[in-house]
């Protein structure tokens, strides 16, 4: 637990965030003076479309994962954007020019003023996790739904991740569709078996990596009454990776692919993985636990990944939490806000209710967000 507690953490502050024509807003600019901010408002206001907006200032696609048509105002007349100052270094993203012209889904980046080639070049300026309503849904849904959290998790702290994932599937399908058309040069077929075997290896791997430090960094940061959680893959090419080499599991996977293509044998992809979620004390699985136990073991790992960013970049994240007190009973919501008040990361958190976030009055700042307006209360 010392060692966590002596690294030197620069911690983030999200200056201002400026929206134009961005989802239900025309144009806004709020300024944050205090290092907690809720915003307030009934469902549909554009709550959570504040939170969305400063995640796009990170690599991906937001704590939304939307597509960039998306984004845009309805009926607006102009392209969206979204800018911030991050600790004195201005960023911005939005719908470039050539995505309007093409109808294609490209974003711009700049830094300072000025374009960037893509969103690596955000990652080392800012970091933030969030934790959304709908992931609330982590427990019960498919395994592809665990797999995107869990790849979320690993691009805060490995941006080439994404190229990884991408770069794998591209091939996935570029097989695919040559073995439908039955006919195919083997030889070729191969080399792009290659390219798999090695994009699922170094994903598969930065995954394990991601979950073994994630379990650390939970289990150094436990707190009555948030859970010590504990998470696991379920992967045949994880559990290879524990036991050989990497290139020794590249070659095995090329052989299951070779063997795969007449589909007589299953083939092995990082693709049907599934994240596992325990509570690491009892054991019990996150999907057999009650609502109110889910909510609590997801709100562990939240802040496990923002101390484990911490540790990692000597960055603190932006805390985004959209809901956060849906689904827990009074102790846990003082609890997260004795949390969230002994810290130093900036908070930005929503909800419907002024009341439920007495206890932070006097530490934060309070907005009453409606259509296309946010307004500072007294």
């Amino acid at each position: 637990m010392g060692a966590w507690r002596t690294i030197a953490v620069i911690f983030m502050r999200l200056e201002w965030l400026s929206l134009t024509e961005f989802r239900s807003y025309r144009l806004l600019r709020l300024t944050f003076s205090h290092r907690m901010s809720v915003f307030v408002g009934p469902n549909g206001s554009g709550k959570t479309n504040l939170l969305e907006a400063a995640s796009l200032l990170t690599p991906g696609r937001g704590l939304r994962g939307a597509r960039l048509a998306d984004l845009q105002r309805h009926d607006a007349p102009a392209h969206w954007a979204v800018a911030g100052r991050v600790s004195g270094r201005d960023l911005g993203t939005g719908a470039s020019v050539s995505a309007r012209v093409g109808g294609g889904e490209r974003r711009a980046f700049y830094v300072d003023g000025e374009p960037v080639r893509g969103q690596a070049s955000f990652a080392s300026l800012f970091a933030c996790t969030w934790l959304t309503p709908q992931m609330d849904r982590l427990f019960t849904e498919g395994a592809a739904g665990r797999r995107r959290f869990l790849d979320r998790l690993v691009l805060a702290l490995e941006p080439g991740h994404a190229k990884e994932v991408a770069s794998f599937e591209a091939a996935a399908l570029n097989r695919n569709r040559r073995l439908a058309e039955g006919h195919f040069d083997p030889a070729w077929l191969s080399t792009i078996e290659d390219a798999m075997a090695r994009h699922a290896v170094a994903m598969t791997a930065s995954r394990r990596v991601l979950i073994r430090q994630l379990n650390e960094a939970m289990a150094g940061q436990a707190a009555a009454p948030f859970p010590h959680v504990k998470l696991s893959l379920d992967c045949p090419i994880a559990a290879r990776l524990a036991q050989a080499p990497a290139l020794a599991v590249e070659d095995w996977l090329r052989q299951n692919l070779a063997a795969a293509r007449t589909r007589l044998t299953p083939m092995i992809s990082p693709q049907r993985a599934d994240l596992m979620l325990h509570d690491g004390t009892t054991g019990r699985p996150a999907g057999v636990s009650s609502t109110g136990q889910q909510k609590a073991m997801l709100i562990g790992v939240i802040l496990g990944h923002a101390a484990l960013i911490a540790r990692m970049r000597q960055l603190s994240p932006v805390l985004l939490l959209d809901e956060p007190l849906t689904h827990l009973d009074e102790a846990h919501r003082h609890a997260l806000f004795a949390c969230l008040s002994a810290g130093r990361a900036q908070v930005l958190l929503t909800g419907t209710d002024n009341d439920v976030f007495a206890p932070l009055r006097g530490t934060a700042a309070f907005y009453e967000v409606g259509e296309d307006r946010v307004a500072l209360q007294s």
